[in-house]
């Protein structure tokens, strides 16, 4: 496979869900590194999106990043042919804490009015994961990943109630810690 396009990662925090019950469309993303590498420069990096309202814009979405060069470079080149190709770039503080390993890992993602904090915990066993183009993005998928069966979500310091979608949004499971991968394309 040739590739044209690429990103990868140390240190990942991966959680979808939704706040509406019996939804299994996710108004809930938080998926985040410590590190990503891409062609054009390496930064702490991810997306976001929390709408609790489906009538109403999301309270925040958009791929976030200490370096908005970075940041930049998810829509057009990894995230193209998908609901994010459009979406803006926030700048964003984002500490991964992986110090409890192994049994619980956190993130912390301030962006411009928000402040957001994800803790994994009840870890289980690495798994190596391969996922093909189309499977279900457009990019293939390779790393490690660690499904987190206790999760916990703040909002500006307010706990966030929400269920965990059967899939997230790479195919795996909705709350995982992953400490490395890449995508390409």
């Amino acid at each position: 496979m040739t590739v044209s396009n690429w990103m990868s990662w140390e240190g990942g925090v991966d959680l979808v869900g939704s706040t509406m019950p019996d939804s299994d469309v996710p108004n809930l993303i938080v998926h985040v590194a410590r590190i990503v590498h891409t062609p054009v420069g390496s930064a702490p990096s991810g997306m976001v999106l929390f709408q609790p309202d489906p009538q109403q814009p999301p309270l925040f979405m958009g791929f976030v990043s200490t370096n908005l060069l970075v940041g930049n470079y998810f829509a057009p080149h990894i995230f193209a042919d998908t609901p994010f190709a459009g979406a803006p770039t926030l700048e964003a503080r984002i500490i991964i804490d992986s110090a409890h390993l192994p049994k619980s890992v956190s993130a912390h993602i301030l962006i411009p009015g928000y402040d957001i904090e994800v803790e994994f915990s009840n870890l289980g066993n690495a798994t190596k994961i391969e996922r093909e183009i189309g499977a279900p993005l457009p990019f293939s998928q390779q790393g490690l990943e660690v499904t987190a069966t206790d999760v916990a979500l703040q909002i500006n310091g307010k706990p966030i109630d929400f269920q965990l979608l059967p899939i997230g949004i790479t195919g795996g499971a909705a709350a995982v810690w992953s400490p490395c991968g890449i995508y390409a394309r």
